[in-house]
């Protein structure tokens, strides 16, 4: 299988705190690598994990909540080259469940910035969010 890179940036705001925003990443991907680093606002947290393993949880979500067919068409939106970039609501992610949301204004607190690497990302997206119909 390809080599996949999944890496997310949050910021955390000065009214949040630095380890609810590590359980909303966590609630959303596996085995992910955080550090937390000054920022101009708060601080800023990046993670990152290896393998496709890191995304079994993430794919589970949008099975469980049965929005794949929105998974895929926010994912294919977000389809780069080699890289898939796409936001989560960092709120819903620390409930435990996906919500995807624009750069801005969706998300009052920010949203996590996720980036897959991968050589195919549109495979990628068939093994994540595959068509419900």
């Amino acid at each position: 299988m390809e080599e996949v890179i999944v890496r997310v940036a949050a910021e955390v705001n000065l009214t949040e705190d630095e380890g609810k925003v590590e359980k909303a990443v966590a609630n959303v991907f596996d085995g992910v690598s955080v550090e937390i680093k000054p920022h101009f606002k708060g601080s800023l947290l990046v993670g990152i994990t290896q393998g496709r393993d890191a995304l079994v949880r993430f794919r589970n979500l949008l099975r469980s909540e049965r929005i794949r067919d929105a998974a895929r068409r926010a994912l294919l939106r977000g389809v780069g080259r080699r890289s898939i970039h796409f936001c989560l609501n960092k709120q819903v992610a620390f409930a435990g469940h996906v919500s995807f949301c624009e750069e801005v204004a969706e998300s009052p607190l920010g949203p996590l910035r996720v980036t897959i690497e991968c050589e195919n990302p549109r495979l990628l997206i068939e093994w994540l969010a595959e068509r419900s119909a």
